[in-house]
């Protein structure tokens, strides 16, 4: 049997009609949806791309590899130390190793490596095209090279391939030839014009007054023409909702071009003859929410969440499963569908009985973390998202928020006040899990005590000074007040 891991970076579940997007955004990845399961709450453990990825490798959280930041210390895996023997730890308990156990030949197509100098990425992998633009190429660009490896390599039996698309990521890239699909479309109807006017009084990057980071970047206007700089109206709006779903849609496009590839070759069954396919991603989304304008700076729900989309011989076909699961415990339940044992070390949990009977069965809590932009964790349980932020990246959130994520999936009321219950047991959930990990900690420490001691999150390191200039600029001088009185004198 193949195995094929179609990874779309930033893609946000419910933008597509399997998850039930009124768009039409995805009509291939909808079709592959119809003949495998369906996960509508898988979360990555760790967020954004360079600590989920390598949990996705690794198995483990980033309060054990050490990978929780874009920069800094904690943005490098934590060595063996003196246990270190001929082959690492990552390697001999990486993912694509221990698929290599199991008699897979392993592949990778993905500037991910390149982008977040990721060299780990490579560990297990026998080979690695990278696609050379850091992460900003588009689906043609990448398709260029996995169709050729499929050319050469596909009626081989046994191999894994993985084949990473960006274009759902900022700057949103889909090129003019494209034009607008979507222009006729409704938009999302929870992002008002009374919420955009809210957001536009408020700050901290990719906010609605600052969508492409810290201010507005006329030469990446130029260049990135569907990235909105700034959303002053409801137009912005729809850019950036237009932005975004024309990324999907064009992923979506070449993942239906890699689908008719198989069927050409003749290994598209879904039997043991054929091609089992996984398609999820990185992680997903804040459009909007939280005051957040096309970026993934949060541990919440829509930062977190993201599709898994698996077809598997033996695994029921179309069904959707409610369950709470973690990235890597696909991965766990991937290696006992193909009768290996889960490494001792990793933190996933292997399903494979329970699946192949049709059970929708799961965890009963969820912790996700965050500490590149903010520096959150939050417990997922029940309809209910509990949120601790150390730093706010800017944003002037509450330091706890909890929000119903099933009545308000736009997270646009903080029900931390009239549920204390939830409260309390988001906090117990959290401090339980912490205790039960710090034993095996990375660099015997909680990252995010070292990065909040560094400076705070890597993207909002150093950044304050300027940019409370800005808010003083733009009439926003009461943020800029609260955000000195809060961080001036402290990481940040």
């Amino acid at each position: 049997m193949r195995i094929l891991y179609i990874d779309i970076d930033t893609l946000r579940p419910d933008h597509l009609g399997c998850y039930g997007y009124h768009r039409a955004t995805s009509p291939n990845i909808d079709a592959l949806a119809a003949e495998s399961v369906v996960f509508d709450n898988l979360h990555a453990s760790d967020v954004p791309c360079l600590p989920s990825r390598t949990a996705w490798l690794t198995g483990r959280y980033g309060i054990q590899n050490g990978v929780v930041n874009h920069g800094g210390t904690d943005a490098d895996p934590v060595i063996d130390g003196t246990d270190r023997g001929f082959w690492s730890r990552l390697q001999i308990d990486s993912f694509p190793t221990r698929l290599k156990a199991a008699g897979y030949h392993t592949v990778s197509v993905s500037s991910f490596a390149q982008r977040h100098s990721a060299f780990h990425w490579y560990a297990g992998f026998d080979e690695a095209y990278n696609v050379g633009k850091y992460g900003v190429e588009t689906a043609d660009e990448v398709f260029a090279i996995a169709s050729d490896w499929l050319g050469r390599h596909g009626r081989s039996d046994n191999w894994f391939l993985h084949v990473h698309l960006w274009d759902p990521h900022t700057p949103y890239r889909a090129p003019a030839d494209r034009g607008e699909p979507f222009a006729g479309d409704l938009l999302p109807g929870w992002l008002t014009e009374e919420v955009r006017a809210r957001d536009w009084a408020g700050c901290g990057p990719h906010s609605a007054q600052e969508s492409n980071g810290f201010a507005p970047d006329e030469r990446a206007a130029r260049r990135w023409p569907r990235q909105p700089q700034q959303v002053p109206d409801m137009a912005g709006v729809r850019a950036m909702f237009d932005g975004y779903d024309t990324g999907v849609l064009m992923a979506d496009e070449y993942v239906g071009r890699i689908l008719s590839l198989l069927a050409d070759l003749g290994v598209d069954g879904d039997d043991g003859d054929g091609t089992a396919i996984m398609l999820s991603s990185d992680h997903g989304e804040t459009l909007g929410e939280l005051n957040v304008y096309g970026d993934h700076q949060t541990a919440d729900q829509l930062t977190t969440r993201i599709p898994m989309v698996l077809r598997w011989p033996g695994l029921p076909r179309g069904e959707h499963h409610q369950a709470l699961h973690l990235q890597f415990d696909v991965n766990a339940t991937i290696l006992e569908l193909l009768d290996q044992t889960v490494p001792k070390r990793w933190h996933g949990i292997g399903r494979a009985d329970e699946w192949r009977a049709g059970d929708d069965v799961g965890r009963d809590h969820l912790v996700v973390s965050q500490a590149a932009w903010a520096c959150q964790r939050g417990v997922r349980f029940d309809d209910w998202l509990y949120l601790e932020t150390r730093h706010d990246a800017f944003h002037r959130w509450d330091d706890v928020m909890v929000f119903d994520v099933v009545a308000d999936p736009h997270e646009q009321h903080n029900r931390r006040d009239d549920r204390p219950d939830i409260v309390e047991r988001g906090a117990t959930l959290l401090t339980r899990w912490r205790s039960g990990l710090l034993d095996g900690a990375a660099r015997r420490r909680d990252p995010h005590d070292n990065v909040m001691a560094e400076g705070g999150p890597f993207h909002v390191r150093g950044r304050l000074p300027a940019y409370v200039d800005r808010l003083r600029a733009t009439d926003r001088g009461a943020a800029a007040d609260a955000l000195e009185a809060r961080w001036g004198q402290t990481p940040g």
